[in-house]
């Protein structure tokens, strides 16, 4: 289960630097605190359905687009 935690998390990170964000400004738009936005990105959290939601809408992809190349 934590490789593909770690591969939704680098994910994360990838989208998020593409849009020039760093980990606390996508925690502002996303309503997230930074430290967990850090440990998702890290592989480190088991993330809710409702993060994955909200992570998405904030970096304004959709789930789909949040897991491409992933599996």
């Amino acid at each position: 289960m934590k490789g593909i935690q770690k591969r939704l998390g680098a994910r994360i990170r990838e989208l998020r630097k593409r849009k020039g964000w760093s980990r606390e400004e996508l925690a502002d738009v996303s309503g997230l605190h930074y430290t967990y936005i850090g440990s998702v990105e890290r592989g480190e959290r088991n993330v809710t359905l409702r993060s994955i939601q909200t992570i998405a809408g904030s970096l304004s992809v959709s789930i789909s687009e949040l897991f491409q190349g992933i599996g």
